[in-house]
C-alpha cells in the first residue's frame, strides 16, 4: 500500500500516521507577526511542534528588504539575485530558495507540513513557494498548532538540532505567478479577475497601517482571507468555499482569478480555499498593493467594491 501524498490540507491525525510510518518529511513552524517581525521566531522557541524547522517571512521566505523587484533598477547590492516579485516580501529567487531549503535539509522526495498560530496567514506563503519550486508534496495543517494541541501532538521548546544539509532541485513551476504589468493590462478585462485579500477597512481605504497609500487595485473584489476559517480554526468544508467564492465571482470564470492581498502573504489562504473547493488552480500576484500602489502612473480607488 502506497503512502498517501498530501497537497492541499493534512489533519493532525493524518500527520500523526506519516510520522508513525516513518515517512520522510519535514514540518515547517511559519508563525510571524507583520506589526512585531521577531515575534514568530520567539513563538517557535516557546512552543513548536517537535522537530518543526522555523521558516521565517522575512528571512527565509523574501528577499531582503531594500532590493527591489525585477522591473525595478538594483539599488541594494546584495548576492542573493534579482527578487522574483516586488513588494514589501518580495519573493527571493528560485535559485536562492532552493539553497535555503537545501540548508535545512529538506529534500524532493520529502512530504513537507506547513503551519502557523495565525489561522493560516504565514503558512501559506511556503506552501505556495514550494509548489512554485515544482514540489507537488506540500500540505497545510488544518487548524495550526491549535489543533495539533489539541490532538495531543508532540510539542518541544527551544531550538532543534540541525539537519544535514540536503541538495533541493527546483522543477517547473505548478503554480502562476503574475507581476504588475500584467496585472494593469488585465485591468477591465474578462481575463483578469482580481480577488483582495485584505480587511475590508484597508479594502475600501479606510486605514492603512503599512503601506503609504490607501485603497485597493480598480475593479478588485473583497474577500478578506479569514473568512476561510470556520468558527472551529479549521478551513470551511469544501462545498462551503466553493459555495462562498461562486457567489463573489457571480458568474466570472475561476480560471481568471488572480489573487492578491498587501504584500502577497494573505492572500494566499484564499488561493488555497478555492483549490480545496475544487475551482483550480489559480495565481498569484505577489507585489501585491504594496508595489502596486508604489508604482507610479497605475490607478488607485477607494471605497466599496463597485
Amino acid at each position: 500500500m502506497s503512502t498517501p501524498r498530501y497537497d492541499t490540507l493534512i489533519s493532525p491525525e493524518q500527520l500523526q500516521a506519516l510520522q508513525a510510518a516513518g515517512t520522510p518529511l519535514m514540518v515547517f513552524d511559519c508563525s510571524f507577526d507583520l506589526m512585531k517581525p521577531a515575534a514568530g521566531a520567539a513563538q517557535y522557541l516557546e512552543l513548536h511542534i517537535a522537530g518543526a524547522v522555523y521558516a521565517s517571512l522575512d528571512e527565509a521566505l523574501s528577499a531582503p528588504h531594500g532590493l527591489p523587484g525585477k522591473d525595478g533598477a538594483v539599488v541594494v547590492a546584495h548576492d542573493d539575485g534579482v527578487p522574483a516579485s516586488g513588494g514589501r516580501h518580495p519573493l527571493p529567487s528560485r535559485e536562492k530558495f532552493a539553497i535555503w531549503l537545501s540548508s535545512v535539509g529538506f529534500s524532493n522526495g520529502m512530504q513537507a507540513v506547513v503551519y502557523d498560530r495565525n489561522g493560516a496567514n504565514y503558512c501559506g506563503r511556503l506552501w505556495w513557494m514550494l509548489q512554485w519550486m515544482g514540489h507537488e508534496a506540500v500540505a497545510v495543517l488544518d487548524g495550526g498548532l491549535q489543533a495539533w494541541q489539541a490532538t495531543g501532538g508532540a510539542v518541544a521548546q527551544g531550538e532543534e538540532p540541525a539537519h544535514f544539509q540536503s541538495n533541493f532541485v527546483p522543477s517547473e513551476p505548478r503554480v502562476a505567478l503574475v507581476g504588475t504589468q500584467q496585472v494593469a493590462a488585465g485591468l477591465g478585462a474578462a481575463r483578469q479577475t482580481l480577488i483582495d485579500a485584505r480587511a475590508g477597512a484597508r479594502y475600501r481605504g479606510e486605514v492603512e497601517p503599512l503601506d503609504p497609500i490607501a485603497g485597493h487595485i480598480p475593479g478588485a473584489l473583497n474577500r478578506p482571507f479569514a473568512e476561510n476559517i470556520g468558527p472551529d480554526g479549521k478551513f470551511k468544508p469544501a462545498a462551503q468555499l466553493r459555495a462562498e467564492f461562486e457567489t463573489l465571482l457571480a458568474g466570472r470564470d475561476p480560471s481568471t482569478v488572480v489573487h492578491q492581498c498587501g504584500s502577497g502573504v494573505s492572500a494566499l489562504p484564499n488561493l488555497l480555499a478555492m483549490r480545496i473547493a475544487g475551482l483550480g488552480s489559480t495565481a498569484l500576484y505577489a507585489g501585491s498593493w504594496s508595489e502596486w500602489s508604489n508604482t507610479p502612473g497605475l490607478p488607485t480607488r477607494q471605497g466599496a467594491a463597485p
